[in-house]
């Protein structure tokens, strides 16, 4: 089997692992407030997080480089996980990947003032197609509005300006910093509204919360080995292949069955972000590869991020050799 293969299969296993954690997600979130919900998925996930970050031997202190990117980063990062946990909750699964999946083509429209991105007319079509699709994911006018759909869209929106930030400043920020930093104010936060929200949390619905901190965990370990098996070009359109998950989970589960208005949309929303990253993969057509170097799917401030991971772990192999 050779190497893009291989990464392809860890990716889609990956996507597969998330696809279960935002079941798990939605299963909660019939009975519990998001802010309940994404504190506990934060407070199991901080004794998993921090065996990684015990092996990062990296010298230097913790306060940021660049902090008020940081700053910025992390509130784009707890919005986009409250919103998205809040969405999955209120929507089809379906539906919600549909819309969040728009999230490539806001990076592409964020990198121009950010990262000093040019963008040529090809690139600009996709993104238009591609918001043609949420419109038709939305259908605006035709059916009703909820907060379930705007929360989507926030958590797409947020996600791309917590992915955008990253680019910007990855290389000189450890990675230790631009993971903790989003976990700490979640969980500060959260602990702050839990008193309003609370609702007495039963064992079962309590193992659930750790489960969900584990597969966040897993499905970003499992991640970081399609990234470093496969060339990213071939990895990251494996993301799409959540919408079959959410479409079978969906329809197992929960009795949800997309409708062909949401199938049509997702479809130019799929088309689009594959081929954005497929013309980012072509040599000088791009100068920072926004969406290709976006190796996490949609921010949550609560599992791994990859592409820091991943230098380190190529710092750590050149040291040793």
């Amino acid at each position: 089997m050779g190497q893009n293969a291989k990464g392809a299969l860890f990716a889609l296993l990956s996507f597969a692992v998330f696809s279960g954690h935002d079941v798990v997600v939605k299963l909660l979130g019939a009975h519990y407030s998001p802010f309940q919900i994404v504190f506990f998925s934060v407070l199991f996930s901080f004794p998993l997080v921090s065996l990684m970050l015990i092996r990062d031997t990296t010298p230097g202190h913790l306060r940021p480089v660049h902090p008020w990117w940081t700053a910025l980063r992390t509130v784009a990062a707890v919005v986009t996980g409250l919103c998205a946990f809040y969405a999955f909750s209120k929507l089809p699964l379906a539906q919600t990947y549909a819309i969040i999946f728009a999230q490539p083509l806001l990076i592409t429209v964020l990198a121009i003032p950010i990262l000093g991105e040019r963008v040529r007319l090809r690139r600009w079509i996709a993104v238009l197609v591609g918001l043609a699709g949420v419109l038709v994911v939305l259908r605006p006018g035709s059916t009703d509005m909820t907060l379930g759909h705007a929360a989507a869209l926030v958590a797409a929106s947020c996600g791309a300006l917590s992915s955008i930030v990253v680019r910007k400043i990855g290389q000189e920020e450890r990675s230790v910093v631009l993971l903790l930093y989003p976990m700490l104010t979640n969980f500060i936060l959260m602990a702050c509204a839990l008193p309003f929200v609370y609702q007495p949390m039963p064992l079962p619905h309590l193992g659930g919360a750790g489960v969900m901190a584990l597969l966040a965990l897993t499905g970003s370990l499992v991640l970081i080995l399609a990234y470093r098996a496969g060339e990213a070009v071939v990895v990251a359109p494996m993301q799409y292949s959540q919408l079959l998950g959410a479409t079978l989970y969906g329809a197992l589960i929960f009795d949800e069955w997309p409708d062909r208005m949401t199938l049509a949309g997702a479809v130019l929303i799929i088309g689009s972000g594959v081929y954005i990253v497929l013309r980012e993969g072509r040599g000088r057509v791009s100068e920072n590869t926004p969406v290709l170097r976006t190796r996490t799917r949609f921010e949550t401030g609560t599992s791994l991020r990859i592409g820091p991971l991943l230098r380190t772990m190529r710092k750590r192999e050149k040291s040793v050799e």
